[in-house]
């Protein structure tokens, strides 16, 4: 980013919105002769707004919006889509509230550095977004009801861009309802190209059968650069790579944050964003993360009675390091030591990725359903 005391040539400012749905130059605020005429639209079912669309190159700087409805089953009905240099197929095509950092589409006051909603009533995104001979951004009103009060702006600069050191942003939204047991979830599928993976927020609704064990020990995986059976990158829990630790409650940070937390209803929603710590990748990338939960003695001999899905991975005796148990014939009884057990489970995950890729497009799978999209979210 260049310092704003530095001149800068040939850069022109522009913003979209209703007022000024193309961004030209003096042409902003003209209905009802320039007193407030177009501040927002309805959002018909089906109907799709194309809220920038622009050519030539520059970059996005800053996008904001909001709606009336802002429950999660609106906000994943309606979908964002950006597409780079006049691709046809879109490079993001995430649901709405998911893609500003709202796992489960659920709405909370929080600031990162790549989104905020100072009150939970706005969506802000400040990711830098360059493109070199177009842009175009949509939403879409995949729902049978009207949305009222529809608002933006998207904030962006024309200006020569060197495409030889330049990434194109993509986003990436994935949800298995059930992760079957003993399989990572897939955070990312697999990308090729060269690129860095930027951040990630998740969703997670657990189980009543689980009551309220915990959920998150699972790790994070980076398969980087032809990685197959075994990944470059893992972590050490759920938690850990969000930067907290031994569970965690409510919170938001620039880099890191939970803004659901709540064991009792089983949804959890967090976030983490490399923004000082980009995972590199020359050749491709895949990330997942386990279904790995824990409790205690007492707790996991309960889910085992209650027939939840449960595979028991290893123990804590608090006496040393872990028993490894995944690759054994290993049964739990009654009257076991006290201590903590980690184990696969079935949980419902979703989540929305962020990464730079040296291509406009990715190969990943299209947007799903919009019936799999808000099914208990």
């Amino acid at each position: 980013m260049q310092p704003l005391y530095k001149k800068e040539t040939n850069a022109v400012t522009r913003w979209t919105s209703f007022e000024n749905p193309l961004g030209q130059k003096g042409e902003g605020g003209k209905d009802n002769g320039g007193a407030k005429g177009h501040a927002f639209e309805y959002f018909a079912p089906g109907e799709t707004k194309v809220l920038l669309d622009t050519k030539g190159s520059g970059i996005i700087n800053r996008m904001w919006m909001t709606v009336r409805d802002r429950d999660p089953k609106t906000l994943r009905s309606l979908k964002i889509e950006m597409f780079w240099d006049n691709a046809e197929k879109p490079a993001v095509s995430v649901p709405l509230g998911d893609f500003f950092c709202f796992g489960l589409s659920m709405m909370k006051p929080f600031e990162s550095a790549l989104f905020s909603s100072p009150e939970g009533k706005s969506f802000n995104c400040c990711i830098q977004m360059p493109f070199l001979t177009g842009a175009k951004i949509t939403l879409t009103n995949e729902s049978d009801t009207t949305a009222g009060h529809l608002f933006y702006d998207i904030n962006y600069t024309l200006c020569p861009m060197d495409g030889k050191d330049m990434l194109y942003f993509h986003s990436w939204w994935n949800r298995e309802n059930t992760v079957k047991l003993c399989r990572d979830y897939t955070v990312l599928d697999t990308v090729r190209g060269e690129g860095k993976f930027i951040g990630v927020n998740f969703g997670v609704n657990t189980p009543k059968g689980y009551g309220t064990a915990w959920f998150g020990e699972g790790e994070m995986k980076f398969y980087i650069d032809g990685d197959t059976e075994f990944p470059t990158l893992c972590g050490t829990g759920t938690e850990d790579y969000i930067g907290t630790a031994w569970g965690q409650g409510t919170y938001s940070n620039l880099t890191q944050g939970s803004l659901v937390c709540d064991g009792e209803a089983g949804q959890y929603t967090f976030y983490r964003l490399h923004t000082n710590d980009p995972v590199r990748f020359n050749a491709d990338l895949r990330v997942t993360i386990q279904d790995i939960g824990g409790t205690e003695t007492a707790a996991i001999l309960d889910i085992i009675k209650s027939g939840a899905p449960c595979k028991i991975v290893t123990f804590d005796g608090h006496d040393g390091p872990f028993h490894l148990l995944y690759e054994k014939d290993f049964v739990l009884e009654e009257g076991h030591k006290k201590g903590w057990f980690n184990f696969y489970r079935e949980d419902d995950f979703s989540s929305t990725a962020y990464f730079y890729l040296d291509k406009p497009l990715s190969n990943l799978p299209p947007l799903a359903p919009l019936k799999e999209r808000i099914a208990g979210c």
